[in-house]
């Protein structure tokens, strides 16, 4: 595949694929006789796109002349920032001749997406406040040209090939893991991404450069019904992990379970806090590895991955949510039991923005009690069902 550069104008339309896009997005000349700083844009993308691959870059100036009619413009700019892998904002404001009124406009909408540079001569007026939300929103700040070229191509190192409605996929949703999984199996059902919208994302981690969760606005070529659905919104996050410890009853209702107590914001129980099973997500590997963690560090037990009996993986709210949760069982020892109930008063968790607290019940009064979601019951009672059957009681 060769390196290629596409510059799409004002009002043109897109090629039908590529690996990165870039939108210039800055103050426009509106006389012949104010010189475009557009152009010389183009010419350091070209000169430093050196990937294999397919560079669009879309500028909101005509091919020729200066903009006076914005007819379409408007529908235009908004598809392309969308779509923009990186919105490159160079601000050289002349408050005389390139005021740039409506490029604070979009630098407002904009500047806390995860996907922008910020450059702006230093000598250039009034660009403070754009600086410092740039600054706070961990993207880069820069003061010539060429080096705000230079931090947008760095923002998408490789590309990645996108093609019809993928293309609305900008590459720093694209790449999370969490947005593959969902992608490929839609497509393996025969469905098509028409369309979408990046609504949110949260970013975490140093300068927020890791997307955690993000909403997407899909359009969707449903292919078992032959239409499109474009209603509804995604939210995916990463996968969890999720642990059922419990500790065998003379019945099913007897059987002892171990929850943790945690709050969290939405949570709308009688005591304003979720009850669920030790888990979540992180950085430990394999599903099972994460599954270990997250028990030693809600809970503070510590178990063998391999005293961890694999329950398979199911989404847990598919009319909103994309990600899965992986589900374990293991059943614990009485000591194992004796020392949780000893550490119920202790909090767990790791530490700032987590604590969780041991809740230990039996599966009876979890079914009665109305303070666990109907998720959390499913996948206790999967895991208790299921080691009854193993055993023959």
């Amino acid at each position: 595949m060769a390196s290629e550069v596409v510059v799409v104008h004002a009002n043109e339309d897109p090629p039908e694929s590529w690996d990165a896009a870039v939108f210039l997005a800055g103050p426009l000349p509106r006389s012949v006789e104010v010189p475009s700083w557009g152009p010389q844009a183009v010419a350091y993308l070209r000169e430093q796109w050196r990937q294999d691959g397919r560079l669009v870059v879309f500028t909101p100036e005509l091919r020729e002349g200066v903009l006076a009619d914005y007819t379409g413009q408007v529908a235009w700019e908004h598809r392309g920032l969308n779509r923009a892998d990186v919105i490159l904002f160079w601000v050289p404001r002349d408050l005389v001749t390139m005021p740039a009124f409506t490029t604070n406009i979009e630098f407002g909408t904009w500047f806390d997406s995860g996907k922008i540079v910020l450059g702006a001569p230093a000598a250039a007026p009034k660009n403070e406040y754009l600086q410092e939300l740039a600054a706070a929103a961990g993207a880069p700040v820069v003061d010539t040209l060429d080096q705000a070229v230079e931090a947008a191509l760095g923002m998408i190192g490789g590309g990645a090939r996108r093609t019809g409605g993928e293309r609305s996929v900008p590459l720093h949703v694209w790449r999370t893991e969490s947005f593959q999984s969902w992608h490929v199996a839609q497509r393996d059902a025969g469905n098509r991404l028409e369309d979408a919208r990046v609504e949110w994302t949260f970013r975490v981690g140093p300068e927020r450069g890791c997307i955690f969760y993000w909403a997407l606005h899909v359009q969707m070529w449903v292919a078992a019904e032959e239409r499109v659905k474009s209603n509804e919104v995604v939210i995916s996050r990463p996968d969890t992990s999720q642990v059922v410890l419990y500790r065998r009853g003379a019945t099913l209702e007897d059987t002892t379970v171990v929850l943790v107590r945690e709050f969290r914001s939405p949570a709308a129980t009688k005591d304003g806090f979720v009850h669920e099973l030790p888990g979540g997500s992180g950085t430990s590997g394999t599903p099972a590895a994460q599954a270990v963690a997250e028990v030693r560090e809600e809970t503070g037990l510590a178990i063998a991955a391999d005293r961890l009996r694999p329950l398979g993986s199911r989404q847990v709210a598919p009319t909103v949510i994309a990600h899965r949760a992986h589900l374990f069982a293991a059943e614990i020892t009485a000591d194992e039991l004796d020392r949780l109930r000893a550490h119920q008063g202790t909090p767990h968790g790791a530490g700032g923005t987590e604590r969780t607290w041991i809740e230990i019940s039996t599966y009876g009064d979890l079914l009665e009690s109305g303070l666990v979601d109907w998720s959390t019951l499913g996948m206790v009672t999967r895991a208790l069902a299921l080691g009854r059957t193993a055993t023959g009681t």
